[in-house]
């Protein structure tokens, strides 16, 4: 199984006074994103379903991301600030032996990651993590890959 952990693009808006979990994309992270998800097609990229966040600048993410891949959309409270490996053994309890990415937030990714590989890790807005699970029930897996955002725009 092939878990893809894509972080939210840009959302940080000069002079934002909404609560945080209202914030969308900003124009430069719709952009970023758009050019990623092109990336993520070039390289066959190919999860069964994507899994996103319910606050905005994922489930945009998530959204773009969907249609240039074809794949279907799913958005869950468990990828919401907060996810973790809890809700990481209930998402593949949901999805059995399904390539997933799940679009979210930090520090939550990095940790998980961490926590699933042993390596320290921090994914850049935009950037992309493919972990291999090699014991979904012991959840451990092994860190294949990990694509900063200015790498995968070069593609």
């Amino acid at each position: 199984m092939k878990l893809y952990f894509l972080r939210h693009g840009q959302a940080n808006w000069e002079h934002w006074e909404r609560p945080d979990d209202e914030r969308p994309l900003t124009k430069k992270g719709r952009k970023e994103v758009e050019s990623i998800a092109g990336a993520l097609r070039e390289l066959k990229v190919r999860p069964h379903e994507i899994l996103t966040s319910p606050l905005p600048r994922a489930f945009e993410t998530a959204q773009i991301v969907c249609e240039k891949l074809d794949v279907e959309l799913v958005t869950t409270p468990l990828l919401a600030p907060g996810f973790g490996l809890h809700s990481l053994r209930q998402l593949l309890g949901d999805y059995p032996e399904r390539d997933l990415m799940l679009v979210g937030h930090e520090p939550d990714f990095s940790l998980a990651l961490a926590q699933l590989t042993g390596g320290t890790v921090r994914i850049a807005k935009a950037g992309l993590a493919r972990v291999d699970m090699e014991n979904i029930a012991d959840l451990r897996g092994e860190l294949v890959w990990l694509i900063p955002p200015k790498v995968l725009k070069e593609i």
